[in-house]
């Protein structure tokens, strides 16, 4: 961070609807083009692992596994890379499905960020798959804590408290992004894939 700036980009890479293997190769070449491009911050689309439009096929068992090993692929990918990454993933947690932004840092997965306010009108009908998150943490299978109000601060970059939201979010009359700012959050990131 140089005298308060920190280069932060915005990801969006060519994907393939349910093509993980295809979906995780895009995902780790734009990484490693911000890590060129000397990127401290790194955000991916929402369910970007997937592709936002699989409708139905979040019901896969086979989808999910597969976008949950591709996380573990993307947080390894990460490693000895001076950035912070946040990619978009549905996961299930305690039976139930979630639109998440992983948050993954040097070859660690820091924790799970759930989408709170799920789009059900017009063209959207997201709560068909998906579960509304949660503002308190809870344990995952992953070994990381999920919840919306979670906070992410870098030791050796002073001032720096990231916070995420997923699209809708952004767009209620009280969102995360409000309640992030009060708790500190110094920079705010939004994983869509609105149209």
């Amino acid at each position: 961070m140089k005298q308060g700036f920190i280069k932060v980009a915005a990801a969006t890479p060519d994907i393939r609807v349910a093509d993980v293997p295809f979906n995780t190769k895009q995902i780790c070449s734009a990484i490693e083009e911000a890590q060129n491009n000397q990127a401290k911050i790194v955000v991916f689309p929402e369910l970007c692992v997937t592709g936002y439009t699989c409708g139905d096929l979040f019901t896969q068992d086979v989808l999910l596994q597969a976008a949950k090993q591709a996380l573990l692929e993307i947080t390894e990918f990460t490693r000895e890379k001076d950035m912070l990454v946040f990619v978009g993933v549905p996961l299930v947690v305690d039976a139930k499905l979630y639109n998440v932004a992983a948050a993954v840092c040097d070859g660690r997965l820091l924790g799970l960020v759930p989408k709170k306010n799920i789009p059900n009108y017009s063209e959207f009908y997201e709560l068909r798959h998906f579960t509304p998150g949660e503002d308190e943490c809870v344990d995952t299978s992953l070994g990381v804590k999920m919840g919306s109000k979670m906070l992410f601060s870098c030791e050796n970059v002073k001032n720096l408290i990231v916070a995420a939201e997923i699209c809708e979010d952004v767009w209620v009359a009280c969102p995360p992004s409000t309640q992030h700012a009060q708790a500190g959050a110094t920079l705010i990131v939004n994983c869509s894939a609105s149209d």
